[in-house]
Formats: C-alpha cells, structure tokens, sequence
C-alpha cells in the first residue's frame, strides 16, 4: 500500500500529466498541446522542491502554459518545421514551392468547399475558385497549411 502512495505524490503526477500531453502532440497538429506537458513538468518539478497547495500548482500550470504557449510557440515551430521559401501573395498566403506543379483531382472541388487532389503519391486537401471535376489536372497555385490552392489547367 505504501508503494502506491508513492505514486500519488503531486510531482509524480504532474510528470505524468506532462508526459502524457507532450505524448499528444504526436497526435494532435498546432504544437499546442506540447506548451500545457512542458507547464505540468515545470509543476512537477516545483513540487519537488516547495510544497505548493493544490490551487496554487494550478495557477501555475495554468500560467506557465499559456506565457509558453504565447512566447515561444512561433520559434519552437519554426524550429520544428523550418521556414517555407516563398513570398506572400495578395492575400497574404504564402506562395510555397509546389507553386506551377500539377496534380490530379479525385474528389470534385467547387467553391467553399475543400475538395482532395493526388500530388506525389499523396492526398492533399484542395480548394479551387471554379468547380474542378474528378479526373482533371489542376496545377497549385499556393499552399495555406495542408491544403493546396489549385486552378484548372
């Protein structure tokens, strides 16, 4: 029974916590997730150290997160993905180097709605500002995170 106490101490679980949340990220896309696992751990090592009440451990993860996730975010992705070449467009996307490259639609894209398109042997999530059919060649004209901007050849 003293063996399990051991695993309820504040730190222990905080760690878990913290681990458990940077083991997220891995799932879920924004690197944001990664910001609240490294505000536990930093919980769990104050605990470590002083002996903080529930309330206040709180606080601080809440705090600590949030100051991480609104400081460091932006490098840390940066860091993690690199800087795309390219150069903003009018609308402020950003033109990536698929720009010019073709592609295949396999799900009909129409205005408003995404549509996918086969490029490099991968599936990608298209929009286009006319309705492409199944089938057609499209060539990209930007990239907005994970979807291609395409417009009929």
């Amino acid at each position: 029974m003293e063996d399990f106490r051991e695993w309820l101490r504040p730190e222990v679980i905080w760690m878990f916590i913290g681990v458990v949340l940077l083991l997220l990220e891995f799932m879920l896309p924004g690197l944001i997730v990664f910001f609240f696992g490294l505000g536990a751990i930093l919980v769990a090592v104050l605990c470590l150290v002083f002996e903080p009440s529930l309330n206040v451990q709180i606080v601080i993860f809440l705090v600590s997160s949030v100051l991480l996730l609104l400081s460091l975010r932006r490098w840390v992705k940066q860091v993690f993905t690199g800087h795309a070449s390219g150069s903003e467009d009018d609308e402020g996307v950003v033109k990536y180097q698929y720009a010019g490259e073709r592609a295949t639609v396999i799900e009909t894209i129409t205005p408003g709605t995404v549509g996918r398109v086969e490029f490099h042997g991968a599936r990608w999530a298209a929009e286009a500002e006319e309705t492409i059919e199944e089938g057609a060649r499209v060539e990209i004209v930007s990239q907005n995170n994970i979807t291609l901007k395409v417009k009929p050849l």
